[in-house]
């Protein structure tokens, strides 16, 4: 889909559909009230016959107006005026696709995105515009001998923005970050056996050509002699080898400190020793969603240009049985240097993070973030609505829960308090790597803050967000929205 701006006056531009917005009440946008004049009335004539109520999400269709350039005139329901915020707004896009993709137009223009959110700046409807288009073109059929046909005349999309402000600003970063979601959704969806930490390594490499970043990729033999015996606990029991990815954006000054990345990169996890139960396993595919993550923020970063630097970290293995596979009772010795007793094979990804944890100082980060579908007991809090958030620093927390809210990809803080570490003391090791049923998600990131005392440090739990089961089953991309967002205000910064 190519996106542009336009200024021009609605009932002057040629194109295949323009669509303008309706409120419950009756009352015309500005856009409409253009069209309503060019049109002698008929817009008002179409409210008053009760083909259109403006209710939110509502849409309806109109073929060759006279006085209107435009080829259709698609009315939007906006809802009540006093409570048009930014769900519904993102519903009257959501609304106004779904009336076009259908159609036989091969482009269009949205002029409801003028109509003021509250609480939000007009660069903010032109970004959420885009993303919601987009996310509604998404299909992975990449495995399929015979994709479905579909019928998508529309390939162009103008969206209004008056002259003189930061509106193209606004659509190029949009148009990054809706890009690199597509990038993590396509390595989520894919399979294990496709998707392997060597498959992650080679799209890691491809991201650092395209966009001459630094890239190394630390190989088994290596991460032994660093005494990341934690993260080759894990991969035991494979017969792929394990990958640590190091990708470097220098955008900034060559003095300033970088945000570091750390993404859980478990291509498929059958829980080793502690094997999972068969029912959706397969999902388990999605084990390295923090990963993908990872890598499309850092990609996002380098397209939109963005004034800082940003390192992205990526330790990457399968977690399966076999005879020579870590055992529950084994203690392995971390990089950090203190010793886990690993009483559950399947709480393997905290084991694979705190070496990278560890790895991350050497880079004296400004700050570091790690995201990981890391534990069930945070879908049991949290469900799928918003991702868990933890941090050893409130400022950047607060940062992050702002972001999230601002990309409509949300966060959730909970506690990191010293009472809950005493779930993890081990008569045999320095800790164990599990605390029980009880608070799982937070003793899963105390677990983590034992590996990040030398820095700033947050943990985003995606577990119940990274991607959807049933009927829509399928990667979600989040939170790269979360992520960019928080990058760009730091590049604002």
């Amino acid at each position: 889909m190519e996106f542009s701006i336009k200024s021009a006056l609605p009932e002057k531009l040629k194109t295949g559909c323009i669509a303008v917005g309706v409120f419950e009440s009756g009352k015309l946008s500005d856009a409409a009230k253009m069209l309503d004049v060019a049109s002698n009335g008929h817009v008002s004539e179409i409210l008053k016959g009760g083909d259109m109520e403006g209710r939110k999400g509502s849409a309806l269709m109109l073929h060759r107006v006279a006085g209107i350039t435009a080829q259709r005139v698609l009315l939007v329901g906006l809802g009540k005026e006093n409570e048009f915020d930014e769900k519904a707004y993102v519903g009257a896009v959501e609304a106004a696709f779904n009336a076009l993709k259908d159609t036989g137009a091969k482009d269009a223009a949205f002029y409801f995105t003028a109509v003021p959110v509250k609480g939000k700046e007009f660069e903010w409807n032109l970004h959420h515009a885009v993303l919601v288009v987009m996310e509604g073109l998404y299909r992975f059929d990449a495995m399929k001998s015979k994709p479905e046909e579909r019928r998508e005349a529309l390939k162009k999309l103008f969206l209004y923005a008056p002259e003189g402000n930061g509106a193209e600003i606004a659509l190029k970063q949009a148009a990054a970050i809706a890009e690199s979601v597509e990038f993590a959704k396509d390595l989520g969806n894919l399979p294990g056996n496709v998707c392997t930490p060597s498959y992650l390594a080679e799209k890691a490499l491809e991201i650092a050509k395209t966009y001459k970043l630094e890239s190394r990729i630390l190989e088994q033999k290596e991460m032994k002699a660093l005494g990341m015996g934690a993260l080759l606990s894990v991969t035991r029991g494979s017969h792929e080898p394990p990958k640590m990815i190091l990708l470097e954006y220098h955008g900034g000054p060559k003095n300033k400190k970088p945000i570091v990345l750390v993404g859980k990169g478990i291509t498929f996890d059958s829980g080793g020793i502690s094997l999972k139960p068969g029912a959706d396993m397969d999902e388990m595919k999605y084990d390295m969603s923090g990963a993908g993550s990872v890598l499309a923020a850092i990609r996002a970063a380098a397209e939109m240009k963005l004034r800082l630097n940003v390192v992205a970290i990526v330790p990457s293995c399968e977690n399966m049985p076999g005879g020579a596979a870590t055992k529950p009772g084994d203690i392995v010795t971390s990089m950090s240097g203190q010793t886990v007793e690993v009483l559950n094979t399947d709480a393997e990804g905290r084991l694979i993070l705190c070496d990278a944890l560890t790895y991350a100082e050497k880079y004296e980060p400004e700050a570091v973030i790690d995201v990981a579908t890391l534990t069930g007991a945070c879908v049991v809090a949290l469900g799928h609505v918003a991702s868990g958030l933890y941090s050893n620093d409130e400022q950047l927390a607060s940062e992050l829960l702002e972001a999230g809210k601002d990309s409509r990809d949300r966060a959730w803080q909970l506690p990191l308090w010293e009472d809950y570490q005493e779930q993890l003391k081990s008569n045999f090791a320095d800790m164990a790597n599990i605390g029980g049923r009880p608070a799982g998600s937070v003793t899963a990131a105390c677990f983590l803050s034992k590996f990040t005392g030398n820095y700033r440090w947050a943990h985003l739990d995606v577990a119940g967000t990274a991607h959807r089961s049933g009927k829509h089953k399928g990667s979600t991309g989040r939170p790269v929205p979360l992520l960019c967002r928080f990058l760009i205000e730091r590049s604002n910064a």
